[in-house]
């Protein structure tokens, strides 16, 4: 078959190197996970979490999501499709990540609610399947046409469109995960046929393009569908789905992370992250030794390189440079969930090919302080978490909100005991230190852990088995673990020459009733932001420290159906105004700061804070902070820098505010939300990075739409870069010739802006919406733009 070849070849193996290479990739000790029905939590902020989401999950209709998939049947839908992007250009991704959702809650809640409603989305997407009559089923808008262009080899993929799509790979893949997941994790056996007859239309589909014609298609966001196809094929066992995922996997990406060369900056961190994803489950299952390095190396980087405390990285969605934070800090589009949901997908499987502490040292980190505090205590999930000090974050609503973190935020909180112990053929790993339970029904052996933690530093396990027997348990020796770390066995200590940042090995014969008792003493400390600027984030053991600070303006608290209202848009605090560190030793800020209640979790750095007023500002677990603006990274000074700084922050607030105050809309180019929220259309369009900013040009042509709610618009103010030449482009509003711009390179390697001034027609048209556009001339191509901004008048 012709996919099978060339994915052999894009893989480099013969037969002799395979057999030698599997030989020396497979000697690593292979883990797997329990199942989620083995492992169930015991009374926690987890089972409670777990259990908001599910009442979330049931405030959902499912025949609203199932609407855009029964439409591109040619079927009539039983309900309205839901708003938001579930009808303005993704339809159906949210009905993917729901399969899953509803799968986990019924393995991990035991709710048969979530498994009749599983159960009844296969049945009315099986209905559209049969429909189509070829194996496919997704909800993307003009899903014949699309398909139909791609199969013929008419490929037109930008970043995140594919031939006038939005991005509807990625939608697909949501369908494809959703499919896999009804089968492994609920069991149900016709979404395993209609996955597989789904992975078969797919290499219909693209049975008569060549390699690079696939490569082509993925430079367009794709998710992890190298990942789900490697998965069908270990359902199966056919060759041929192993050769589809290696075909989908994107050479672009693959190659510099094989050579450990970083690419990542500017680039929109989660398109990036399932396909690494991909790259591990396909070395897992081929023993590719290759694509296991290229996944470490790109979890390394992120994980050490790009990510702050919380365990979150990127600003506005996008890798900012490793060594610049500036824009973490002053952004209130900070880490996103989807970004750590698949950050934690990665460490998983990393973990089960390497058993290394790290892993899991990240793993617990992404899940307390992100994945935890991105639900709301009463139901709605985070897109963005600013560490813009004194900012705030936005929720979405089940009747509104459709983002991407929606759905990764159903998938989020029902997964909780995933990750708590894995095993192997005879040892036990224990890697998280939450209430549960497990049991090991092959070894007829069940562990129950007991604990409070964090709240308490102590964590115990009873043993319960029908016949004494002999096996490894290893207890994750954490890397934040403080002096007095110890482990008992029936109360007699363990003797360990082990380290934090490792596990501690037991091998016994384990009898029923056993006892293992573990001391976790938590310290304070501080972390830096990874480019070592001097902005640091307490922490209390594994847990990062927040402080409230005011519940003025929080503007969109719960999101509405807006496409930007998943971002927090009230008023930005200026940062002279918010609360910093104030020391005469840079180096010992943990040893100012103070326990008020280690039961509670309550902190104080009131000798330390700055100015008077902050000082009572009480520090606590950033998963308790909600409905509030927050604190978490704060500048540390000294007396002496502080004037200066202070001079420094305030001279850019105002030039910073005096812009904002005259601007109504804003785009950068070459992001996908901000273009995506802006309806973007392009022909012979091309978007890329120059020095870590975003741009976009066109020998054809693009366009934005912007709201100008109050008719206060005046002008156009655009971003080039100084040394685009011979750029001859037109820029229209509305269809009215604005301007015609030739750029001949005068400015150098500077970036400059230059305004436009309305045309008196459009002024006076008084329109809500304005379309944007740039337009080459023929023969040539417009310049780099850098910055779309509508402003009033002067």
């Amino acid at each position: 078959m012709k996919i099978r070849i060339l994915s052999l070849k894009k893989a480099g193996l013969v037969v002799g190197s395979l057999i030698l290479y599997t030989s020396a990739f497979a000697q690593q000790s292979q883990l797997s996970l329990f199942d989620l029905k083995d492992v169930k939590l015991h009374e926690s902020m987890f089972e409670e979490a777990m259990h908001t989401d599910l009442d979330y999950i049931m405030q959902m209709d499912p025949d609203r999501l199932l609407a855009p998939f029964l439409r591109e049947a040619g079927l009539e839908p039983k309900a309205e499709s839901y708003p938001n992007w579930e009808n303005t250009g993704l339809d159906g991704h949210i009905g993917g990540h729901y399969l899953t959702a509803l799968a986990q809650m019924y393995a991990s809640a035991g709710s048969e609610e979530a498994l009749e409603r599983l159960n009844y989305m296969i049945v009315e997407l099986k209905k559209a399947q049969d429909a189509n009559g070829n194996g496919y089923v997704g909800g993307i808008p003009e899903s014949d046409r699309i398909w139909k262009e791609i199969s013929e080899g008419k490929i037109n993929a930008g970043g995140f469109s594919l031939n006038g799509g939005w991005v509807p790979l990625y939608n697909i893949h949501k369908t494809y995960s959703g499919l896999r997941d009804a089968y492994l994790i609920a069991g149900n056996e016709d979404a395993k046929q209609m996955l597989i007859d789904l992975t078969d239309w797919m290499i219909d589909i693209t049975a008569n393009l060549s390699e690079a014609q696939i490569q082509e298609m993925l430079a367009s966001e794709h998710g992890g569908l190298n990942e789900t196809f490697a998965d069908v094929y270990k359902m199966t066992g056919d060759q041929k789905y192993l050769d589809l995922a290696y075909a989908f996997t994107q050479k672009q990406v693959l190659d510099p992370l094989e050579n450990e060369k970083d690419i990542l900056n500017g680039m929109h961190a989660n398109t990036q992250i399932p396909k690494v994803i991909g790259f591990q489950t396909i070395a897992a299952l081929d023993q590719n030794k290759d694509y296991h390095n290229a996944a470490t190396y790109f979890w390394e980087n992120v994980v050490n390189n790009r990510t702050v405390s919380i365990g979150g990285n990127s600003v506005r969605e996008h890798f900012h440079p490793a060594d610049d934070f500036s824009s973490m800090v002053s952004s209130v589009q900070g880490p996103e969930t989807c970004n750590t949901y698949n950050m934690l997908k990665l460490s998983e499987k990393l973990f089960l090919a390497d058993a290394e502490e790290r892993y899991m040292d990240f793993y617990e980190q992404g899940l307390y302080n992100h994945i935890l505090s991105s639900q709301h205590p009463e139901g709605g999930f985070v897109y963005f978490t600013p560490m813009r000090p004194g900012h705030y974050r936005v929720y979405s609503q089940p009747e509104t909100s459709m983002w991407c973190c929606v759905g990764s935020g159903l998938e989020n909180h029902g997964k909780y005991n995933e990750m708590i112990y894995a095993h192997s053929e005879d040892e036990l790993y224990v890697n998280l230190f939450i209430a549960s339970e497990v049991n090991w029904s092959a070894k007829n052996f069940n562990l129950i852990q007991e604990t409070d933690f964090p709240n308490s530093e102590e964590t115990s396990f009873k043993i319960e088995t029908r016949k004494s027997q002999k096996l490894t348990i290893n207890l994750r020796y954490p890397s934040w673990a403080g002096e007095g770390f110890n482990v008992e066995v029936n109360g007699k200590e363990v003797k360990f020459d082990k380290k934090p940042g490792s596990f501690i090995s037991i091998n016994r014969k384990w009898k029923d009733g056993d006892r293992i008792s573990m001391n976790l003493p938590m310290n304070i400390s501080s972390e830096r932001l990874p480019d070592d600027s001097n902005y640091e984030s307490l922490k209390y053991g594994p847990l990062v420290l927040a402080a409230k600070t005011g519940k003025e303006d929080l503007k969109g608290l719960f999101a509405d159906t807006s496409r930007g209202g998943h971002i927090a848009e009230g008023k930005k605090i200026p940062l002279s105004e918010t609360p910093m560190f104030l020391l005469d030793n840079l180096d010992n800020l943990a040893s100012k700061v103070e326990v008020d209640s280690k039961k509670e979790l309550r902190f104080s750095a009131k000798s330390v804070l700055y100015p008077s007023e902050f000082q009572d500002l009480e520090f606590e677990p950033f998963y308790k902070v909600h409905d509030s603006r927050y604190v978490i990274y704060l500048p540390v000074q000294t007396p002496e820098s502080l004037e200066a700084i202070q001079q420094k922050r305030k001279e850019q607030e105002i030039a910073e505010r005096e812009l904002e105050e005259k601007t109504i809309d804003y785009v950068s180019p070459g992001e996908q939300q901000p273009e995506s929220d802006h309806f973007i259309k392009t022909e012979n369009s091309n978007a890329g990075v120059n020095q870590d900013r975003h741009w976009r040009d066109a020998t054809g042509w693009f366009s934005y739409e912007f709201k100008d709610s109050n008719n206060e618009a005046a002008r156009i103010r655009l971003t080039y870069f100084g040394q685009d030449s011979d750029r001859k482009f037109k820029i229209l509003v509305n269809g009215e010739l604005v301007a015609r711009e030739h750029l001949k390179g005068e400015n150098g390697a500077e970036f400059f802006t230059k305004d436009y001034e309305l045309p008196k027609k459009i002024v006076e048209q008084k329109n809500d919406t304005l379309t944007i556009r740039f337009e080459a001339e023929a023969g040539s191509r417009t310049a780099g733009i850098y910055g779309v901004r509508l402003m009033k008048k002067q």
